[in-house]
């Protein structure tokens, strides 16, 4: 039944991302980099979310959170592994995605976000995860469940904030090519290029919408410092341990702290957003998902 589960998750994702790449590289493309929409541009044909697909990645989300609750349970309590967090994290990127469709035109950014969907729903079922959370899940604190609860609801909006500076960053690439800049090949790299960044709204809407993502997950990073120190305090009797998920999580709240901070004062926009962005994305990542893969997959350490 689980396996089934994962398959149906997993087919499900699968196909809606099969559907929308075929409609997008079946969708008129430029005749050369330089023929890319300018940043007023709209999204090109193709690049809508039917009402058909909306519902059809609502069952699929609504199936990936019945398998989270299979995933997250152990014999010895609450578990939690790298594999898991990933999941979880997807999960809610999915749906922030899904809500954030309503207001934008986000039609390039499912082409990357439903194929990673898919990836990150089946990686519990090879690595299952050994960090039971038994004393948390035995005495029921409700510290531990704000902190899980927010800690995941920021790490998806900060994860969707990544893709869109990385998407960002593509498009600013794009529209700043001259004609002796532009690769000469237009083999099949080019046409997955061209059905990604040509469905992208303008420019200034998809900066527009990163500093809001931030902001949201900034305030969600923030709470999950405190709660993690309330939830620390309350099991081991101590605020804070530096220890390397703390340690990361602190740097990730700092350099987002310092973005919305020189944005405010400076007005930092364009490439040193981005690289900021994309800095605190990855200590934020190391902080848990990348620090239990090393320690459960690399040196299968709990």
């Amino acid at each position: 039944m689980i396996i089934l589960l994962y398959a149906v998750v997993a087919l499900g994702y699968l196909g809606l991302a099969a559907w929308a790449w075929r409609r997008a590289l079946a969708a008129p493309a430029p005749a050369s980099l330089l023929a890319a929409p300018s940043p007023a541009a709209t999204p090109r044909a193709g690049g809508s979310f039917s009402l058909v697909e909306r519902l059809a990645l609502y069952v699929i989300w609504v199936l990936h959170l019945w398998l989270l609750g299979t995933d997250f349970r152990g014999p010895d309590g609450i578990r939690f592994g790298f594999a898991s967090a990933l999941s979880a994290t997807m999960w809610l990127a999915v749906a922030i995605f899904w809500f954030e469709s309503l207001y934008f035109s986000l039609a390039g950014m499912r082409l990357l976000i439903l194929p990673i969907a898919c990836l990150c729903a089946l990686l519990p079922l090879w690595f299952p995860g050994t960090a039971a959370l038994a004393a948390a899940h035995a005495t029921r604190n409700p510290a531990f469940d704000a902190h899980v609860v927010v800690a995941l609801a920021s790490y998806s909006l900060l994860t969707i904030a990544a893709l869109q500076a990385l998407l960002m960053a593509a498009l600013d690439r794009w529209l700043h090519q001259t004609e002796a800049t532009v690769p000469q090949s237009r083999g099949i790299w080019s046409r997955l290029e061209g059905a990604v960044l040509g469905q992208l709204p303008p420019l200034l809407t998809m900066e527009r919408l990163l500093f809001r993502l931030v902001a949201f997950g900034f305030v969600l990073l923030t709470l999950t410092v405190l709660t993690g120190i309330v939830f620390s305090e309350a099991l081991f009797g101590r605020p804070l341990t530096l220890d390397h998920k703390t340690v990361f999580t602190l740097i990730s709240w700092v350099i987002f702290a310092a973005l919305l901070f020189g944005r405010r004062l400076y007005g930092w926009r364009g490439r040193v957003a981005l690289r900021w962005t994309l800095s605190g994305f990855v200590a934020m990542f190391l902080a848990y998902a990348g620090s239990r893969f090393v320690l459960e997959v690399v040196l299968h350490r709990v």
